[in-house]
């Protein structure tokens, strides 16, 4: 089983140590005591979403730029396990012609004739 913190708190490890920045340091400016920081680092702890949005603060870091790096990472993990896709549970809906907007108008009788 892939585990979202972990993943999570790789990519936070990376995003600190590219910048050569301690844990003491970003733990101090994001305002979050040290060993929490390492437990969320480790993937030992989840993160909230104020505490992330905290950390990432202190890193100067996008949340969407460590999310879409996850996201990535997660993607990766799935296949590398090869955790199967699942089919989708809906069944497709029918929808009347008239109802689906067009993205090209309709040719008229007039449009027709000028052709």
């Amino acid at each position: 089983m892939i585990l979202l913190r972990r993943l999570l708190g790789d990519v936070l490890r990376r995003q600190r140590q590219r910048q050569g920045r301690t844990l003491r340091e970003v733990s101090a400016a994001a305002r979050v005591s040290l060993g929490y920081l390492s437990e969320v680092e480790r993937g030992q702890k989840e993160a909230s979403s104020e505490l992330l949005s905290a950390i990432c603060d202190a890193l100067d870091v996008r949340m969407s730029e460590v999310m879409r790096e996850v996201s990535d990472e997660l993607s990766l993990a799935e296949l590398a396990s090869g955790e199967a896709v699942r089919p989708a549970l809906l069944e497709p809906v029918q929808v009347p012609s008239e109802r689906v907007p067009s993205l090209v108008p309709k040719a008229s009788a007039m449009d027709v004739v000028a052709a």
